[in-house]
């Protein structure tokens, strides 16, 4: 193998500070590049401080009004892979109950998101599907209140018109346990 290829192995014998230097030229005109760094300096300072990077991104998400266009569709598919990689990848791991509130607003984040794109490939539908398949498992370890997580997810079912939140109660099942079953079934969480 070429000692010229672009491999983890050539690039790392770079060294870090020529890496560093290489990044910062690179990210020079890309909002994406630089969004991205600062995530992964974020997370070097720890889940907690990542997770308020990630909801401020997803606070600028959710303001967003104007129409995606096709020029800018593969960016906003990007974008929110990586919001949602950042939360399932590196907040879950070391704080999980942090990870399942973004992960809920994330998945939240879909109405508003399809009214502003041409989604008829379904590549933005997709990421908001991937990222429901792993909000049960990150339930499961996070220590969540089970009545609260009821009347949440029969929030979500109630407004799901989108189909962002569709499969929410099996998901939920195992973390909702007896007790929370029975409040979303609108029994007393007493008996």
């Amino acid at each position: 193998m070429s000692k010229k290829t672009l491999n983890t192995a050539n690039l790392a014998a770079l060294g870090a500070e020529r890496l560093a230097e290489l990044l910062i030229e690179v990210s020079t005109g890309s909002a994406d590049m630089k969004r991205r760094l600062r995530l992964e300096l974020s997370h070097n300072l720890g889940p907690a401080e990542l997770a308020r990077d990630v909801r401020k991104r997803l606070v600028t998400i959710r303001r967003a009004k104007s129409y995606v266009g096709w020029r800018k569709r593969t960016a906003l598919i990007k974008d929110l892979r990586t919001q949602s990689a950042m939360i399932i990848d590196k907040i879950a791991p070391d704080a999980p109950a942090d990870a399942f509130d973004l992960l809920w607003e994330f998945l939240a984040l879909a109405p508003s998101v399809m009214d502003r794109v041409d989604d008829s490939k379904g590549d933005v539908g997709a990421v908001f599907a991937d990222a429901l398949a792993e909000i049960g498992q990150i339930a499961a370890r996070a220590p969540l209140d089970p009545i609260a997580l009821a009347e949440r997810t029969w929030e979500a079912v109630q407004g799901n018109t989108d189909g962002a939140f569709d499969g929410i109660i099996t998901r939920m099942a195992p973390s909702l346990g007896d007790r929370g079953a029975r409040t979303s079934e609108g029994a007393d969480p007493k008996l």
